[in-house]
C-alpha cells in the first residue's frame, strides 16, 4: 500500500499522454526518484522492427560517455597470455575449462562475459546456461575478441549491451538518479545514436517510434523521439 501511495504521488504532475523534450523528462524523473537507494535511470525504446525475423534483430554495445554508475563483474574465458591480459585489465573471474565447469555447476560470478575466439568451442557448451541470462559472448557486440584488454576495460568503464525484445522494445540502464541531468542526457543520446546506427535493412517505416524514461521505483515519462537524437 505504501508503495502504491508513493507511486501515485510521484505520478502527480506527469501527463501520461504528453511527449516531453528529453531534458525536461529527465528533470521530472530525477525529481521523483525518492527511494532510499540511488535509483537506476532506465530508457525504453519502441522500435519499428519485428525481432522474430533474423534480418530485423537490433543488438549492439555502446560505451556511455559518463558511465553507468554501476560496477560490473566481468568474467573472461581465456588461456595463457590472454588470461594474464584479462586479469591485468581488471577482470573479476578468468579461466578456461575450470571456469566452464564452475558455470555448468551453477556458479556464475559475473555480469558480463567475454571470450577469446579459441575458447568458443568450450563456451558454446554453456549456451543453455548463459543464453537465457543474456551473457553468451558474441562477436557482433565485441564480447568474442582477441582485444581482451579493450573489452574488459569497456565493460568496466560503462559499456552497455542493448538488444530488442520480442515486442520490439529495447530497454537499457543509462546511469543513476545521482547523475546530473546533463550527464544523463548525454548518455541517452549516445545510446540512441548507437541504436540508430544499428537499424536493420529490413526495418520499414518509422524506426524509433516511442521513448520513455523512468527510475527504478518511479513512473515512466514519455519523451519526444526526435529529442533523443543528435
Amino acid at each position: 500500500m505504501a508503495i502504491g501511495k508513493r507511486l501515485n504521488k510521484a505520478r502527480e504532475g506527469v501527463d501520461r499522454e504528453k511527449l516531453y523534450p528529453l531534458a525536461e523528462a529527465i528533470k521530472m524523473v530525477k525529481e521523483r526518484a525518492k527511494a532510499k537507494f540511488d535509483e537506476t535511470i532506465e530508457v525504453a525504446i519502441n522500435l519499428g522492427v519485428d525481432p522474430r525475423h533474423a534480418d530485423q534483430m537490433v543488438r549492439g554495445v555502446v560505451t556511455l560517455p559518463n558511465g553507468t554508475g554501476r560496477t560490473l563483474r566481468v568474467g573472461v574465458f581465456a588461456r595463457g597470455a590472454k588470461a594474464d591480459e584479462a586479469k591485468a585489465a581488471g577482470a573479476d573471474v578468468v579461466g578456461a575449462e575450470d571456469l566452464v565447469e564452475k558455470v555448468q555447476n551453477g556458479s556464475i560470478d559475473f555480469d558480463r562475459c567475454i571470450a577469446t575466439p579459441d575458447m568458443m568451442p568450450l563456451v558454446g557448451r554453456l549456451g543453455k546456461v548463459l543464453g537465457p541470462r543474456g551473457l553468451m559472448p558474441n562477436p557482433k557486440i565485441g564480447t568474442v575478441t582477441m582485444d581482451v584488454t579493450g573489452a574488459v576495460k569497456g565493460a568496466k568503464g560503462g559499456s552497455v549491451e542493448f538488444r530488442v525484445e520480442k515486442a520490439g522494445i529495447l530497454q537499457a540502464g543509462v546511469g543513476k538518479a545521482s547523475f546530473t541531468e546533463e550527464k544523463l542526457v548525454e548518455n541517452i543520446k549516445a545510446l540512441a545514436d548507437a541504436v540508430s546506427k544499428a537499424k536493420p535493412a529490413g526495418s520499414k517505416g518509422t524506426y524509433i517510434q516511442r521513448v520513455a524514461v523512468s527510475s527504478t521505483m518511479g513512473p515512466g515519462v514519455k519523451v519526444e523521439p526526435g529529442t533523443i537524437l543528435g
